[in-house]
């Protein structure tokens, strides 16, 4: 086999497949003008090519740009080149210990350290009529002085007070629908989201909720509606109706200051997510920097604040704040266990992330020393198994590599994660090994499965790109989703990995609230149901189709780069078996030129010698869950 090949093209299908956010650092050894024109050689696509030297990271110099012109690489190979010609932008040598980064605490932080959740107040009533959480009484006797409907109204607020929902809902709806009280408006809008809120209907809630948020911050209601909003959507997931109000304060420059106490927290988050969406990183830092250490938003924009160093290439300040969110995990008051898994899943996804930084500058051992901190029992264990197996075969530890993809590769997850590049890695393995038969069946085997997939979202995709297509986005969901369609090749496990996006799982799981507030209006007395409750369905309806068409944009959008995903291993499948023609070829000929030799070749005897402290079973084809992580091969390489 040619060695100088088989560093290159480690280099090309290693970096690519992992999908690294952060660029290597310039220290790293740069891909040499012969190993790039090789692969131009080769005919791997110029696309391929300028992404691998993009992951590699790589700085070259003008020798090497020079080298690629004389030698006829294509404009793009040689433009990347340029472009990655300047000086190293590793920001320092990043500290190995784990626990040596402190937290940030800024004043801005610490002033907002207000929360608002679903059950807050709940079962510890307060003065004013027994609801902690209710307007002012100079507040509502504003609205008690003048206006017609001022009594009715009290009536209704105190039927409200004494827990008597569905009544004094059914009279507040009535007045709304009269028209007849426009200055009771907000006021009535307002406890009726506040009965709603008491009969667990949030979406319904939340309607009534946003129209007093929408008449702006001078309303008297305001300050007490929108904490209420936020805990809906810390309930449901989806802050979507949140983030488009964020997104158009943050545009007028409304101050953070001026929202409710227990807003400000999430709405300074909101703003950083909105700015981080618009790539203005510095006002996302800025906003993030504001949330309180005593929020559990708080490991979230350290996380935020994680992924924008990576992004600017600053990996000590990177690596430090993904510290911060494992180490300050403990430390954050949690309430419900939603609020447990989300902090037990930033955390993991922090270790996961340093792995990947130190990936990317090739300190492989010590990315495996990352990934290998995921605990067992995470939702992105298989995932960081998977790339540490691609941190094992860059350090030549190929029966290793390979025992951890026969882990991810397990029926134990066979419906929740989808790792199609898995195949890819074993096939190089093998490839590694010389046992090209193997990665022939691998590589056949792969493209049989793959191809009718990639084939499936290419064909599906194609309906919705048009701006008609795109109004009809709420058809797709529902296609899969909604089992509409049903002669799909897509695997669940797809669609596990969807469900990773947050945008799409707030959606999917803001529809199931919906359905279930579709049910308990249904089960409640007729004459309710028949007025109130018929008013909320038709809200219901409406609004389900809007959320579904969000959700199906952000279905298609995710179906678009795993169709780019599965086309490039589809690509990378057909090089290595290119290659693999390439190496047998090489091997007959030597052969045939060394007839002498042919019969010389000596057994090698399986050597099950390992570390004392070790103890080693064959594997019988069956697997245990216990086992997972512990899978090691014995393959002797094949080469000559």
């Amino acid at each position: 086999m040619n060695l100088h090949f088989k560093r290159t093209f480690s280099t090309l299908l290693g970096l690519s497949a992992l999908g690294l956010a952060a660029t290597a650092s310039g220290d790293a050894h740069a891909l040499s003008c012969d190993e790039i024109m090789n692969m131009v050689n080769v005919n791997v696509p110029a696309n391929i090519i300028v992404q691998t030297m993009e992951d590699s990271g790589d700085q070259f110099t003008n020798e090497e740009i020079k080298c690629l012109t004389a030698a006829g690489a294509p404009d793009e190979v040689v433009n990347t080149a340029k472009k990655m010609s300047a000086a190293s932008r590793v920001e320092e040598p990043i500290d190995r210990d784990p626990q040596s980064a402190t937290p940030s605490k800024t004043k801005d932080r610490d002033a907002l350290e207000g929360a608002e959740r679903i059950d807050e107040g709940r079962g510890n009533r307060g003065s004013r009529g027994g609801y902690e959480d209710l307007p002012e009484d100079g507040d509502d006797q504003a609205d008690r002085a003048g206006g017609a409907c001022a009594d009715d109204v009290d009536e209704a607020v105190e039927a409200y007070k004494a827990k008597k929902h569905l009544g004094s809902s059914l009279a507040l709806f009535n007045m709304l629908e009269a028209g007849t009280c426009p200055e009771q408006e907000e006021r009535i809008q307002f406890y009726l989201g506040m009965n709603l809120y008491e009969l667990e209907m949030y979406h319904s809630s939340q309607y009534y909720f946003m129209q007093v948020v929408k008449k702006g911050s001078n309303g008297r209601y305001f300050k007490y509606a929108l904490p209420k909003v936020v805990a809906i959507a810390r309930y449901t997931g989806d802050d979507s109706e949140l983030m488009r109000l964020a997104s158009a304060a943050k545009a007028k420059d409304v101050p953070i200051q001026e929202y409710p106490r227990k807003a400000q927290n999430y709405m300074a988050y909101l703003y950083g997510v909105d700015a981080y969406e618009d790539e203005d990183l510095s006002d996302a830092r800025r906003y993030f920097g504001m949330i309180s250490t005593k929020s559990d938003l708080y490991l979230k924009s350290k996380y935020f604040e994680g992924v924008i160093y990576r992004q600017q290439d600053r990996y000590k300040s990177s690596v430090k704040s993904f510290r911060d969110v494992i180490r300050d995990s403990e430390q954050v008051t949690l309430y419900t266990d939603g609020e447990v898994e989300e902090v037990e899943r930033l955390t993991d996804l922090s270790l996961v992330n340093i792995a990947r930084i130190y990936y990317s500058i090739q300190r492989f051992d010590e990315a495996e020393k990352y990934y290998s901190y995921v605990p067992r029992s995470s939702d992105v264990w298989a995932e960081s198994l998977f790339e540490k197996a691609w941190a094992n075969f860059m350090q030549g530890e190929l029966n290793t590599t390979l025992g951890l993809v026969l882990t991810v590769q397990s029926p134990f997850y066979e419906t929740e994660e989808f790792l199609p590049e898995a195949t890819i890695l074993r096939a190089l393995t093998f490839f590694n090994l010389c046992e090209y038969k193997q990665v022939e069946f691998e590589l056949i085997r792969f493209e049989n499965a793959v191809r009718p997939m990639y084939t499936e979202l290419v064909d599906f995709i194609k309906q919705y790109q048009s701006k008609e297509g795109r109004k009809l986005a709420d058809q797709a969901y529902e296609a899969y989703f909604e089992g509409v369609k049903k002669d799909s090749v897509l695997p669940k496990s797809m669609f596990t990995k969807f469900l990773r996006n947050q945008d799409l799982y707030s959606l999917v799981r803001h529809l199931q609230v919906m359905d279930e507030e579709e049910k308990k209006i249904s089960a409640q007395k007729s004459l309710w149901r028949d007025s109130l409750g018929a008013h909320l369905n038709s809200i219901l309806e409406k609004d389900r189709r809007r959320y579904k068409q969000r959700a199906g944009l952000v279905m298609l959008k995710e179906m678009a780069q795993m169709s780019n995903q599965l086309g490039d291993l589809l690509t990378q499948s057909e090089i290595i078996r290119f290659e693999v023609v390439s190496a047998q070829r090489i091997g007959y000929e030597y052969a045939m030129s060394s007839v002498d030799l042919a019969d010389t070749k000596d057994e090698k005897a399986i050597d099950f010698a390992t570390s004392r402290g070790l103890a080693y079973w064959p594997f019988n084809g069956e697997f245990w869950q216990d086992e997972l992580g512990y899978y090691y091969y014995t393959e002797q390489s094949s080469c000559e």
